[in-house]
């Protein structure tokens, strides 16, 4: 019936009220002969928000969909890492932050020095040895870095050079080290205020694969977190994202709110999507 559009994000600056995706939803519109809903951020910006993260509500309806018990989270490990968590499935009681880089660092380093596209498996990160002083320096800068209370980060919040000199392996592994420490420490504390729960951290999005950035996570975070893959739950922890875009068009073509205060910081609930009607 119609095509929820995402695109490409190419720069992300809530403090500017600026966010650039790649993509024409007219154009999509004319050549498909569809209905495009596509700039989803832009109304939650608007709102006060950061226009990110948009997919919670779909998150919150997936765990409902599977009867997986709450309160539990999804956490999506993309090019950025978020988590949503979901207390109930009544209104709208979820909350949910960008918490750290996701694969972005890991891809660019192994991009940049290789001819792979990413660490297939966390092999090369297994083959490497962290760099202890490399490592403590890169988190010094991440703790006091201006934007700590920001909802929403961009990909271009983060870069490699603080591992240049290393080699392939070791610099996969110090980049992996790095990212599954910021993962680990965020779950720890977000949700640390029930230490005797069983908290279940379904985890989506291609991260999920890399073995030893999870194994990294698992190490820096709390005892009774279970990290496992939402395949488990026969749910293709590919597409969840994509099919998130899905679901906000449908949401944003009954006028219902994509965001809320607890997601993206905004005043209020808000809907969100341009609507293109091919004509």
């Amino acid at each position: 019936d119609f095509i929820g559009f995402h695109g490409q994000t190419i720069y992300h600056n809530p403090k500017e009220k600026i966010s650039k995706q790649l993509g024409d939803g007219k154009l999509l519109s004319q050549i498909t002969k569809k209905n495009v809903v596509y700039n989803f951020r832009e109304n939650d910006i608007n709102n006060g928000g950061e226009g990110a993260p948009l997919t919670p509500i779909f998150h919150q309806l997936i765990l409902k969909q599977n009867k997986i018990e709450v309160p539990s989270c999804i956490l999506n490990i993309g090019g950025i890492s978020n988590i949503t968590i979901v207390g109930n499935y009544s209104t709208y009681d979820l909350s949910s932050r960008d918490i750290g880089p996701g694969s972005c660092l890991i891809d660019s380093w192994i991009r940049h020095n290789s001819e792979k596209r990413f660490d297939k498996d966390g092999i090369l990160a297994t083959k490497g040895i962290s760099n202890e002083i490399i490592l403590e320096q890169a988190q010094e800068l991440y703790s006091n870095r201006s934007n700590q209370k920001a909802l929403s980060l961009d990909v271009n919040d983060f870069d490699v050079s603080f591992a240049r000199g290393l080699s392939l392996e070791d610099g996969a592994a110090t980049l992996t080290d790095f990212t599954g420490r910021i993962i680990g420490a965020a779950l720890f504390s977000l949700l640390s205020n029930v230490r005797e729960k069983l908290w279940k951290v379904l985890i989506s999005g291609g991260g999920r694969k890399n073995k030893s950035l999870i194994k990294r996570i698992k190490e820096k975070t709390l005892k009774n977190i279970l990290l496992q893959p939402i395949d488990d739950y026969g749910i293709n922890g590919d597409f969840v994202e994509s099919q998130a875009f899905a679901f906000l068009a449908i949401r944003s073509y009954l006028k219902l709110p994509i965001s809320f205060p607890n997601t993206t910081g905004c005043t209020k609930e808000s809907t969100g999507g341009e609507i293109i009607k091919f004509t």
